[in-house]
């Protein structure tokens, strides 16, 4: 896998456990063949359930449009509305502590019977607000699975290359869910009577596979070795008032009336928003002191805190560093999905013409994650993540020149490409490096960091559809 990764000491009172693998050798437990693949192809599975949530709903959007009667400015807020809660940060860092102290398998199922639950219900929904209420809640089940996936992955596979392969799989389930949510999701909103309903039927149907695969092939949650099994509510709270204040004014800033980002509710809420990001991150380091600190009096208010600040400095600090890559890694991937999203838009692509556009996507990113699960014994993470940055540096800089009309745009592809060697290798290194009882909370941290603000930078740098003008290049392709 690499040169290891040095491990630091803990700063905490409590003694530090043992290694995962460590673990299960000791129990005499460690899971066979078959069960290591069915608990990786559960995992895999919940990752693709995850993005197929956004994905199927995205491809339905102009047909979802017509049918409750919800406004053109207005429908991003159906995938927006379930990205905020599942996967930017909002709920992910919480899930991911409950998911440590609690259970991860606990976590998984009740997520995985959450998303069953809500994707059926917007299936049954006639008006606007109350789906879009629905899709904002139906997000919890996908910040609960995920960091769980994460810490099941890393506490069933100790450090080797099943471990690396595992990991490999269990990113190639982001684009695999993505292309299937947008195929199908197409396919069933084109072609069935019930449109647009349907595709919510269909991932009902796959959060109700993924629950009882996860039943079935993840073993039971071993006894929880934190002695202080607390979760900071309070701080769960800030930082999803926080997190929400400033994506719902990103995401409305540019439609708001009547004055766009000069509407004093928008400059209110972005005031409060980075108040309360503010106030969580000193209240984190606050709780970590105090929990460092073993003088310091322990009450009832001062849980153990979601998120460390020292973890950044993790590993001589390359868990930061990354971390900041990850974010503008990210933010160029989500730049060109909301520019490829405003393409089929502009070229009036049916649902399932548009979905047949990402089949190439869906087969580079599978092949790329092969190459990783085979590499990795040979080539460290950082290379991968490296590379996987240079990838999306060079797609990013040539698809600047769509703006020019004799230019030719880069193929989508590469951008998928950087974004899985990055994310493949980001994984593998945040799972050497973190402690067992760390897994899933630090998962979510990872995974809310690349979302959550790269996505703000997104949506700052995105002007609003009706602003842009699109034109015609000889051969037919568009250009803005």
């Amino acid at each position: 896998m690499g040169r290891p990764t040095k491990s630091f000491p803990s700063t905490s009172s409590s003694p530090r456990p043992s290694s995962c693998g460590d673990n299960a050798r000791e129990a005499g437990n460690v899971p066979g063949q078959r069960t290591s693949t069915a608990i990786t192809a559960v995992c895999t599975t919940a990752m693709g359930v995850n993005i197929s949530n956004t994905t199927a709903v995205a491809i339905a959007l102009p047909t979802i449009g017509i049918d409750p009667g919800i406004q053109q400015d207005q429908l991003q807020w159906l995938t927006n509305a379930y990205a905020l809660s599942s996967q930017c940060g909002c709920l992910l860092l919480m899930f991911g502590r409950i998911a440590d102290v609690y259970g991860r398998k606990k976590t998984f199922l009740g997520g995985a019977l959450w998303l069953f639950a809500f994707a059926l219900g917007c299936a049954f929904v006639n008006d606007s607000l109350t789906l879009m209420l629905l899709r904002g809640l139906q997000g919890a089940g996908g910040a609960a699975i995920i960091p769980a996936a994460l810490g099941i992955l890393a506490d069933t596979f100790p450090p080797s290359r099943a471990r690396s392969i595992a990991f490999a799989t269990f990113s190639a389930g982001a684009p695999a869910g993505g292309t299937l949510g947008t195929i199908v999701g197409g396919a069933l909103t084109q072609y069935t009577s019930n449109t647009w309903r349907a595709a919510f039927y269909f991932l009902a149907a796959l959060a109700g596979l993924c629950f009882f695969g996860g039943l079935y092939a993840i073993r039971r949650d071993p006894p929880s070795q934190e002695k202080d099994r607390r979760v900071d509510w309070l701080g769960s709270i800030v930082v999803t008032a926080g997190l929400t204040f400033i994506l719902f004014i990103l995401a409305q800033g540019e439609v708001a009336q009547p004055k766009q980002w000069g509407t004093p509710y928008i400059i209110a809420l972005l005031i409060i928003g980075v108040f309360l990001i503010a106030v969580f991150l000193a209240w984190q380091h606050f709780l970590e002191c105090i929990q460092d600190d073993p003088n310091a009096p322990h009450c009832v208010w001062t849980p153990p805190p979601l998120m460390r600040p020292l973890l950044f400095a993790r590993a001589r600090g390359r868990y930061g560093v990354r971390m900041a890559v990850a974010f503008l890694n990210r933010c160029a991937f989500l730049s060109w999905q909301f520019w490829a999203q405003l393409f089929n838009q502009e070229a009036q692509y049916g649902p399932m013409l548009a979905a047949v556009r990402f089949i190439p996507i869906f087969a580079a990113s599978i092949l790329c994650n092969v190459l990783v699960a085979f590499s990795i014994a040979l080539v460290s993470t950082v290379w991968l993540m490296t590379f996987g940055t240079l990838i999306t540096s060079t797609a990013a800089f040539a698809a600047k020149r769509c703006t020019e009309p004799l230019a030719s745009p880069p193929p989508p592809s590469t951008f998928v490409i950087g974004a899985d060697f990055f994310f493949a290798g980001g994984t593998l290194f945040i799972a050497e490096i973190l402690r067992p009882n760390e897994q899933s909370v630090c998962g979510g941290l990872y995974d809310s960091g690349r979302s959550c603000f790269s996505l703000v930078l997104a949506r700052a740098d995105a002007p609003p559809a009706g602003h842009l003008r699109w034109h015609r290049r000889l051969d037919g392709s568009l250009y803005v």
